[in-house]
């Protein structure tokens, strides 16, 4: 049985806070942010495992984040003050960490199959439309027939209770539960153990009875972490004690 080897093993400068991934590219976008107040951004192509930028900061130093991606270009938002989570402006940013373009009267509303949405803050009634994502500039009113909401290709595992575990090398399931999914003759199962005070979150690939992966997700954790990992397409993603993120093609 041939075992299971990850593709991406990238460590990030902090906590990884937000993960964004663009499917017309196939790019992961990741935010990190540090205990001294520093929010950062890096991009990654999942089809060939090259960084496109790592690390990248903006002027605003925290009170910015993701709001999305599309077609390769990360949008990120900055917030109306640091005393409410209401996002304002927009900044686009390209696979060379390259400003395309900002706008800080535009706040993001929703993706679409056609691009992002918007709408200006300084315009009531609030009135929707679609924007071209390489440039800023509006294109047309949104169109709820044409700008359709964009395709989440994305599947998250479900919480069961502990059975078929018996071929994985753990004693007890701590919590009597574990987090499982199936894609095609996988299954992937992340669970939890105690030992003694220890508390540990794993992670397992299983292909029929045989184990063809596993890592230590987290360790000496205080309480069970519900995040473990996430499907894109073929790709197995996850984030290692909070700051790697570890991607397994399958």
């Amino acid at each position: 049985m041939t075992m299971l080897l990850s593709s991406i093993n990238q460590q990030l400068s902090g906590t990884i806070w937000r993960l964004e991934i663009d499917s017309l590219s196939d790019t992961i976008f990741l935010e990190t942010r540090t205990a001294d107040k520093q929010v950062s951004f890096s991009s990654i192509n999942l089809v060939n495992s090259k960084i496109n930028f790592e690390d990248y900061t903006s002027e605003e130093r925290w009170l910015t984040g993701i709001e999305a991606s599309y077609d390769g270009v990360l949008l990120l938002h900055n917030y109306q003050s640091d005393n409410t989570p209401v996002h304002k402006g927009l900044t686009a940013i390209d696979e060379n960490a390259q400003v395309l373009w900002s706008n800080y009267t535009y706040a993001f509303d929703h993706l679409s199959t056609t691009g992002p949405v918007v709408f200006n803050t300084q315009i009531q009634p609030k009135k929707l439309f679609l924007i071209d994502v390489k440039t800023g500039a509006m294109l047309r009113p949104f169109s709820m027939d044409i700008d359709t909401e964009a395709e989440n290709r994305v599947q998250f595992p479900q919480s069961a209770l502990p059975s078929g575990v018996d071929n994985l090398p753990v004693s007890e399931v701590h919590g009597n539960i574990v987090q499982s999914l199936h894609y095609n003759k996988f299954r992937i199962v992340s669970l939890h153990t105690l030992t003694g005070v220890q508390l540990q979150q794993h992670l397992y690939i299983m292909d029929g009875a045989a184990l063809v992966y596993e890592d230590l997700l987290n360790t000496d954790i205080q309480k069970m972490q519900p995040e473990s990992f996430i499907l894109y397409r073929n790709w197995l993603v996850y984030i290692k004690n909070k700051a790697e993120l570890k991607v397994v093609p399958l």
